[in-house]
C-alpha cells in the first residue's frame, strides 16, 4: 500500500523538524499512526524532511513542486492537471500526465494535512496557496483515488470566499474528513458546506512523546527551570496574540507589551510564584554550516525579561529567560515540569495538558476569532481558561483562577486526557474505513 501525506504544511526542508515544534508534534506522530494502521505501508510526502527522519521513520521526501514552491507557475500547473483529470473523469483516458499526477495514480490513499491552512489562513503563506492546494485535491478525487483531509481546522473564510463554492465540492468529495477538534465543523455548517462527511476527533499532537526527564536533567539544572522555594509557571507569548499584526510584525513598541509585563509582575507579587519565559518556535541557519537557534517567540522572551527588569516592580530573580533552544522532545519534557502554564501557543497548550498542566491560552490579538482554539480547549474541558490578550483584567482573571483550581485540574486532566489521547487514535483508525 501507498500513502501520499501532502498538504498545506509542505514547507522547505527544516522547516518542520528545525522550526515550527507544534507542526512536528503532528507530523512525526502521524507518520507513527500511520505505519501503526497500515503497516508495511510505503509513505510518501511533499513535508521536506531530513534524512534522519526518513530513515527512522520510514517515509520518503518528494520534490515539493510537486505541491507548490512558491513559483509562479504553480497555480498554472495546477490548472493544466485539473483539466487532464476532468478529461480522465469524463472519458476514461488520461490526456496527458504530470509528475503530480503520476504520484498521484501510484497511490492507493492521499491524506491531505492542512492544519489551520485550510482557508484564510493559507494566502499569507503564499499567492494563490490556497487554490493550489483545492486544485491537487480535486485532480486526485477526479482520478478516483481516496482523500482524506486529515487532522485539519477548517476555515475562517473571508479572505478566500472567491473559492468558496470551489471547496464545497472538494470537501464534499473527501472520502472523509477528519478533524481534530468540533468548533470547526460547526464553522463549516455555518459557511453552508455539506459536513456529512466531517468527523470530530483530537489532535494528533496529544499523542506526542516527549523526551525523559532523565534526558533533560542538564537542562532542569543549567536553565534554572525548577526551584525548591516557589512554583513555577511557564509563559509562551507570540506575535499572534499582539494586538496589532502581522504576527511578524517590526519594530514593535514598548508599550504592545505592557498588559503581558503587568500579568508577570501580578503572578509574582500576588501569586507568589516563579514565571519561566519560553519559546515554542525554533530556527535554524543552514549555511555556511548548520546551526540550531532560537526562533521568533525566542525575542518576546527576551522583550519581556527587559521590560520586567526595567521597570524594577519584581525581583527579576523570580523571571527566567533561558537559552535555549530546545528540539520538539525537550520542550514537552521542560513544561512537564512546570506548576502551571499560560500558552499563546496552541500546541505549547498542547504539551502541557497532554502531561495534565493546568494551562491558560492567551487568545489571538489581531485576525479574529480563533475556532481552532475554542474547540482545542473544549476537546479537554477547559474552555474557560481561553483569555483576552486586549484586557489585562481577563487575563488577570483566568491566570487566577487557573491557579486556584490547579489541584482540581490536574485531577480533570488525568481523568481526560487518556480518552483525548484514545480520541485522537480512533483519527487514524477511522481511515481504514476509507479503503
Amino acid at each position: 500500500m501507498r500513502i501520499l501525506l501532502t498538504g498545506l504544511v509542505s514547507v522547505h526542508w527544516g522547516r518542520v523538524e528545525y522550526g515550527n515544534i507544534g507542526n512536528y508534534y503532528i507530523v512525526e506522530t502521524t507518520v507513527r499512526e500511520l505505519h501503526r494502521v497500515f503497516p508495511g505501508s510505503e509513505i510518501v510526502t511533499t513535508f521536506q524532511m531530513t534524512k534522519h527522519f526518513c530513515s527512522i521513520e520510514k517515509v520518503t521526501v518528494l520534490p515539493l513542486e510537486l505541491f507548490y514552491s512558491w513559483s509562479e507557475n504553480d497555480l498554472n500547473i495546477a490548472l493544466k492537471e485539473l483539466g487532464i483529470a476532468e478529461v480522465y473523469k469524463e472519458t476514461g483516458t488520461l490526456i496527458e500526465t504530470t509528475p503530480f499526477i503520476s504520484e498521484i495514480l501510484k497511490c492507493d490513499l492521499v491524506c491531505d494535512f492542512s492544519g489551520e491552512m485550510w482557508g484564510d489562513h493559507a494566502e499569507p503563506v503564499g499567492e494563490n496557496r490556497f487554490i493550489v492546494n483545492l486544485i491537487k485535491n480535486r485532480v486526485a478525487q477526479l482520478l478516483e483515488v481516496p482523500t482524506v483531509l486529515l487532522a485539519g481546522s477548517q476555515g475562517p473564510f473571508n479572505k478566500t470566499s472567491k473559492y468558496k463554492s470551489f471547496a464545497k465540492v472538494v470537501l464534499e468529495n473527501f472520502k472523509t474528513v477528519a478533524n481534530r477538534e468540533a468548533s470547526s465543523k460547526e464553522l463549516l455548517a455555518e459557511n453552508g458546506f455539506n459536513v456529512s462527511n466531517v468527523r470530530d476527533f483530537t489532535d494528533p499532537a496529544f499523542l506526542f512523546e516527549p523526551a525523559s526527564q532523565e534526558e533533560i536533567v542538564e537542562i532542569i539544572k543549567n536553565e534554572n527551570i525548577i526551584s525548591s522555594e516557589k512554583k513555577t509557571i511557564g509563559f509562551v507569548l507570540c506575535g499572534f496574540n499582539m494586538l496589532d499584526g502581522p504576527y511578524d510584525k517590526e519594530p514593535r513598541e514598548d508599550s504592545e507589551f505592557i498588559q503581558f509585563v503587568e500579568l508577570i509582575e501580578f503572578i509574582i507579587n500576588e501569586l507568589k510564584a516563579r514565571v519561566f519565559l519560553m519559546s515554542h518556535q525554533n530556527g535554524f541557519e543552514k549555511e555556511p554550516q548548520f546551526r540550531f537557534i532560537n526562533g521568533r517567540d525566542y525575542p518576546f522572551a527576551q522583550r519581556l525579561f527587559e521590560l520586567v527588569k526595567r521597570r524594577g516592580k519584581v525581583d527579576v530573580s523570580n523571571v527566567i529567560c533561558p537559552k535555549g533552544p530546545f528540539s520538539p522532545k525537550e520542550t514537552k519534557a521542560i513544561i512537564k515540569n512546570f506548576d502551571m502554564f499560560i500558552s499563546g501557543r496552541i500546541h505549547a497548550f498542547v504539551a502541557a495538558v497532554s502531561q495534565c498542566v493546568p494551562t491558560v491560552i492567551i487568545n489571538r490579538g489581531h485576525g479574529g476569532r480563533s475556532h481552532r482554539n475554542i474547540g482545542f480547549a473544549k476537546s479537554v474541558g477547559l474552555e474557560d481558561y481561553i483569555s483576552d490578550p486586549a484586557s489585562l483584567e481577563d487575563m488577570k482573571q483566568k491566570v487566577n483562577m487557573c491557579w486556584s483550581n490547579r489541584e482540581h485540574l490536574i485531577q480533570v486532566l488525568e481523568e481526560r486526557i487518556p480518552k483525548v489521547k484514545d480520541k485522537a487514535h480512533q483519527l487514524f483508525d477511522s481511515l481504514k474505513e476509507v479503503l
